[in-house]
């Protein structure tokens, strides 16, 4: 039996799903992503091939397990934050846009804006599969909430207009990817698209976020 790294099987595991993130962010710092095998990532985690399959059946499978996990620190902290049902709407959605777009400095998440055939793009579900399909219906509830409070103006379509206003924050992920140091002004600008997207027409000159009471990333 192989020898374990932790003190459990359950801490192993994590040992080692760690260890397979660092290695493909270290890979990718080295190599263009069609050209990394599994055996590429096995040997720099430290791994037999063999017991790299017992985690993931293909590249494409362990793309999905690893951006799934790489993923969950940001939709917990989106999930906290809309949580925070007596705080108005508006600063509510700044925090959770912020929280997005953060999470995308993480090599692993930026993997799936990479150019080219066979990008991680591909490897990743779309919805209701999409490891950050979690994030759309917290920010779903978040404008409706905005709504019922007078903060947004009236929508008929909520889902929908979400969709849409996920291209503009695709569009930002894809910029902190290519370049992290523009965090700050993506985030930003996502906020007063957004924000002005969804204020009422009676908000007047209010700054964006802020609603009368003053107070996501998936795929294409």
């Amino acid at each position: 039996m192989p020898r374990i790294r932790g003190a459990s099987i359950e801490e192993h595991h994590e040992m080692v799903w760690a260890g397979l993130a660092e290695a493909l962010r270290r890979l990718l710092l080295e190599r263009d992503y069609d050209s990394i095998t599994l055996g590429h990532i096995a040997t720099r985690a430290g791994l037999a091939r063999n017991t790299l399959y017992n985690y993931a059946r293909d590249k494409g499978a362990l793309v999905l397990a690893l951006t799934q996990r790489a993923g969950r620190p940001g939709i917990d902290r989106v999930a906290a934050i809309a949580a925070r049902t007596s705080d108005p709407a508006a600063p509510r959605l700044r925090e959770i846009i912020e929280a997005v777009l953060e999470a995308f400095t993480d090599p692993v998440l930026q993997m799936m804006f990479l150019p080219g055939s066979g990008r991680p793009a591909d490897d990743v579900p779309r919805e209701p599969d999409s490891p950050f399909h979690a994030i759309v219906v917290e920010v779903e509830n978040v404008i409706r909430d905005g709504i019922a409070r007078g903060e947004f103006r009236d929508i008929d379509e909520v889902r929908l207009t979400v969709e849409l206003l996920s291209g503009a924050m695709r569009a930002g992920a894809e910029r902190v990817s290519r370049d992290p140091a523009a965090l700050a002004a993506t985030v930003g600008a996502a906020q007063e698209i957004i924000l002005s997207s969804l204020r009422p027409a009676n908000a007047g000159d209010m700054s964006p976020g802020q609603g009368p009471s003053g107070g996501w990333i998936t795929g294409p």
